[in-house]
């Protein structure tokens, strides 16, 4: 072992700029020194080697540097990182893409060209239109030695971790109609249970279509519709129990939440997903469980193309209690569930990375201190962009986290409501600098305390929703002492909205500052560009508003209103249990907390000066 300690140490006495240097390369060997010119040929094994270095005499001056030099790296397991791996604050860890070189992180598994055959006596063949069934091709994934395809559920809203397809890096469609946008129900005959209309049944909800479509999914095994069913903030996908040609009437599966009906003003919009028979046009695609069969109607020739299914499950890099570790300048994509994950541990950090086409989120960081994602690209996300959360809100203790100079589009391909460009929690984050746009609900929700968010630009956020903001928090009168200033808010909400924002502070929420910000064609319907409902001591101060239908709204509660949420289960458990607002350091921190729980009739104001509104 010391000989072996010893080739380490040679092949590591390295320049100061970076300490000790290891590479991995695609035509590396686990058996090399990993030296540049004897490269690993994993991550694990350069991990492995450091944590022998730590045993053997602890990091060198400087830390350590791992150059990952360029190609893709098809991962199938998540390369973890645990607190044995961690740097120090003089010796950190930095695991790198070599200079001018591209590295990928892959949770896909290519597919061949050869793979996918002509339909020819394949037994789905008969469900397709006869106009695409010369250009879908199927491939036998069982053949190739692929097993695990996921469960598609009767009901869901977060999207499940299941394999989806992508071809020449971009994601493609689970067959579905229409093709593009909604169809529209023609009326509802049963709406379901709907306790908040304090509407009780036993039966699921019913409702006509107009046309004739559903009718050639009657022979399918099964059909799922994904919808706005009531509110449009809330999307959930629900399986067909039944689709009756004589009346036009479908039957759903599962109970929707808020029962079917018009919550919001738009039409109830749906389409069918998961749906063979609906494989029509390039670019869709249909995996049939039971057989193992993947239906694929390539966009262009697919012997020129990469064809990969996502297949890993996990995330595909983990840092579990690891403490100054980098991850610099790699990409990460193709996988079913969230792209990286940080959990506890200090001063983490990703830098100038990509992460891309994951099946949910891309980043999660939850607790520990001190980590950092900055100047990341990441778009074409499942669900999310960064959920980060840390902090005591008990104490109010800081968790130092920050995103700065990050560029993020295109979040929420598979969960159109409530999943963000940056969800944030906890106490203490800093949003910086970060470039935000192309959401079909909502950009940045936040909860907790003394959050950050200054000089981002957020544009085209809620495109396909109603009632909802770029910025959203709510219901939780605790939270308080977040800064929003600096920002540019631009071109926010869809055309039909009601209701739109940039920013929304929702359901009593009170004690937050707006200020300095620039809000350009940010407000849409009834709302303004800052709308506060219910809530109260929020600070409005030195903003500009330009072509906004309002600058600022607000609907008071009545006294009847707020007795109702004070009295209420929801603000006991979190103003009194999860956080005590009637003690320190809620009441030294915040003292317009002083009796808050008791306030019947006195005056609740909110603060909006001076305002500059152009139109």
């Amino acid at each position: 072992m010391s000989r072996i300690f010893a080739i380490f140490f040679c092949a590591l006495c390295m320049t100061a700029a970076y300490g000790a240097e290891l590479h991995v390369a695609l035509d590396g060997k686990d058996t090399n020194t990993g030296a540049e010119g004897g490269p690993f040929a994993t991550l694990e094994r350069a991990r492995d080697a450091i944590r022998a270095m730590k045993q053997a005499g602890g990091l060198p001056e400087g830390g350590v540097t791992v150059w990952v030099h360029g190609g893709e790296y098809v991962r199938k397991e998540t390369f973890a990182l645990t607190a044995t791996d961690s740097g120090a604050p003089d010796r950190p860890i930095v695991y790198r893409a070599r200079a001018g070189e591209l590295v990928w992180l892959s949770g896909g598994t290519a597919l061949p060209a050869e793979a996918f055959l002509p339909l020819a006596d394949t037994p789905g063949a008969p469900r397709l239109d006869v106009e695409a069934r010369p250009n879908v091709r199927c491939a036998d994934l069982k053949a190739l030695g692929l097993t695990e395809y996921g469960v598609y559920p009767d009901e869901f809203i977060e999207p499940p971790n299941m394999p989806e397809l992508f071809f020449d890096g971009l994601r493609m469609t689970l067959a579905r109609w229409p093709n593009e946008g909604w169809a529209e129900i023609a009326k509802v005959v049963e709406s379901g249970p709907a306790p908040w209309r304090n509407y009780a049944s036993e039966r699921p909800g019913i409702f006509e279509y107009s046309g004739n479509r559903p009718e050639r999914w009657l022979s399918s095994p099964g059909v799922w519709l994904h919808g706005y069913w009531c509110f449009d903030w809330a999307s959930d996908t629900l399986r067909v129990a039944k689709i009756d040609p004589a009346t036009k009437q479908i039957m759903l599966g599962p109970k929707h939440g808020y029962g079917l009906g018009s919550g919001n003003p738009a039409p109830r919009r749906y389409r069918a997903v998961n749906v063979l028979e609906e494989l029509d046009q390039a670019g869709e695609y249909f995996l049939d469980r039971a057989t193992a069969t993947l239906y694929f109607w390539p966009p262009s020739d697919i012997a020129k193309a990469r064809v990969v299914l996502s297949t890993l499950s996990t995330p595909i890099i983990t840092f579990e209690n690891t403490s100054h570790v980098t991850l610099q300048g790699i990409g990460v994509e193709e996988c079913r569930g969230t792209g990286v994950e940080i959990k506890g541990g200090q001063n983490c950090r990703l830098v100038a990375c990509t992460v891309r086409n994951t099946g949910l989120d891309a980043v999660i960081v939850d607790g520990g201190e001190k980590h950092a994602v900055i100047a990341c690209d990441i778009h074409d996300t499942g669900t999310g962009g960064v959920k980060m959360g840390g902090g005591d809100r008990k104490t109010l203790t800081p968790c130092g986290h920050e995103a700065v100079n990050n560029h993020i589009w295109n979040v929420s391909r598979r969960r159109p409501t409530h999943a963000y460009h940056f969800q944030i929690s906890g106490v203490g984050i800093h949003l910086a600098h970060n470039r935000l746009h192309d959401a079909p609900h909502q950009s940045i929700g936040l909860s907790g305390n003394e959050h950050l968010i200054e000089l981002n630009e957020v544009f085209r956020s809620g495109m396909d929703s109603d009632d909802c903001g770029a910025f959203y928090m709510g219901r939780n009168p605790s939270e308080r002492g977040n800064i929003i200033r600096h920002n540019f808010w631009h071109d926010i909400g869809g055309s039909f909205a009601h209701g739109s924002c940039a920013i929304y502070f929702d359901d009593g929420t009170g004690g937050q500052t707006v200020e300095g910000n620039v809000f350009l064609r940010a407000s849409g319907g009834q709302f303004g560009a800052v709308f506060v409902h219910g809530g109260h001591d929020n600070r409005v101060e030195n903003n500009i508003f330009i072509d906004c239908a309002r600058a600022v709204g607000h609907v008071p509660w009545s006294d009847t209103m707020w007795n109702e949420w004070l009295s209420g289960d929801l603000w006991k458990t979190r103003l009194i249990e999860e956080v005590d607002i009637a003690k320190p350091p809620y009441l030294e921190r915040y003292p317009q907390l002083q009796g808050f729980m008791e306030r019947i009739s006195k005056p609740r104001i909110n603060y909006a000066s001076p305002l500059l509104s152009q139109r």
